[in-house]
């Protein structure tokens, strides 16, 4: 029998996460989570946040260990987690009041983060809000020493993966209507930005 997965540092960062996205998706009644990996961050937030209606999605590998997460958690406003690829043109999502990401933009390649943000643009509704966290480098700078060496484990695992510049994604975030509201400082070296997309 399966056992469920589990991320050390999806737990360790699910509690601050959640302190911003209380603000950030207080107005916000649906939210599409893109890449919910073992399911922790779906059952946390949704059960943290039971004004939203939360859609996990992720590639067919990890839907089932996000179905035990869900199934445990037996929350009313979670949906099954549904197969998603960035790559998967078009994306057939319908459109949603929030979206979410962690931990996602360094594992792409540039490609697909070009593709995401498309994709973002179709699928989120004006004035709504996208909230995307990670590690990110400011002017071309780690900001720490350790983001640094994950940088150099990213490239050994895959040459295509690398922490982004966080002008280039804002600049594609601007690109399709989004205008950065907040960046958010959060614990070991990791920032939680926050866009509205206008009309």
């Amino acid at each position: 029998m399966m056992e469920k997965p589990f991320s050390q540092s999806s737990e360790n960062n699910k509690d601050p996460i959640l302190l911003v996205l209380k603000h950030a998706f207080r107005e916000v009644n649906s939210v599409l989570e893109i890449g919910s990996g073992t399911g922790q961050h779906a059952v946390h937030f949704a059960k943290n946040l039971p004004h939203i209606i939360w859609q996990p999605s992720d590639l067919q590998i990890n839907l089932p260990g996000i179905k035990l997460w869900l199934d445990e958690a037996r929350l009313p406003n979670i949906k099954d987690p549904i197969f998603f690829d960035v790559n998967k043109w078009p994306w057939q999502l319908g459109e949603y009041e929030g979206i979410f990401t962690a931990n996602t933009l360094h594992i792409m390649g540039k490609s697909e983060i070009e593709n995401f943000f498309q994709g973002i643009g179709q699928v989120l509704k004006d004035q709504s809000t996208l909230c995307i966290y990670g590690p990110f480098n400011y002017g071309g700078k780690y900001t720490s020493a350790s983001n640094e060496q994950f940088d150099g484990w990213l490239y050994r695992r895959n040459p295509k993966s690398a922490i982004r510049d966080f002008e280039w994604v804002n600049s594609l975030a601007e690109n399709v209507g989004l205008v950065l509201n907040s960046d958010h400082e959060m614990p070991a070296n990791n920032r939680l930005l926050e866009w509205i997309k206008k009309s």
